[in-house]
């Protein structure tokens, strides 16, 4: 599978650009740019980030190919929570809800995220895909804590 080549800056994604073309990427890099950093409609029980009101989430969940699949992370939650271990666990467990689709769609036969503060404001997730044919997939992304 080849995708365009997302490049992800620690605010946003943008489409890469190699000799004046669109790059293209047969890595798991792209859709774990769109499942990381897109947001995830929030969960009914969610507590939203301030006075928010908005549980965001893209419009076509609505109509999913497969019953209950969605877009995106619910890491956009944490954007004003403290960088303590608790919201750390969080941001780990949001992480691997936004890309579990690789284990229900046979990519991979495990995941693994781990969140941590490299410095004050930033938020590090780094992301190990195990393929299934003994391959791994090591991916590390930062993000500024109030750009979730």
């Amino acid at each position: 599978m080849t995708d365009i080549a997302l490049k992800w800056n620690g605010r946003e994604a943008d489409i890469a650009i190699e000799n004046g073309d669109i790059a293209l990427d047969g890595t798991l890099q792209t859709p774990l740019v769109i499942s990381l950093f897109s947001d995830r409609r929030a969960r009914a029980d969610d507590a939203l980030p301030g006075d928010a009101r908005d549980r965001r989430g893209w419009p076509g969940d609505a109509w999913p190919g497969v019953a209950g699949d969605q877009i995106g992370s619910r890491l956009w939650l944490l954007s004003r929570e403290k960088e303590i271990a608790e919201t750390l666990r969080r941001a780990r467990d949001y992480g691997k809800e936004s890309v579990s689709w690789t284990l229900e769609d046979g990519i991979a036969a495990r995941t693994e995220i781990t969140a941590s503060v490299p410095k004050r404001g930033w938020l590090r997730l780094d992301v190990a895909i195990l393929r299934r044919d003994g391959r791994t997939e090591n991916y590390q992304y930062d993000t500024l804590w109030e750009n979730l």
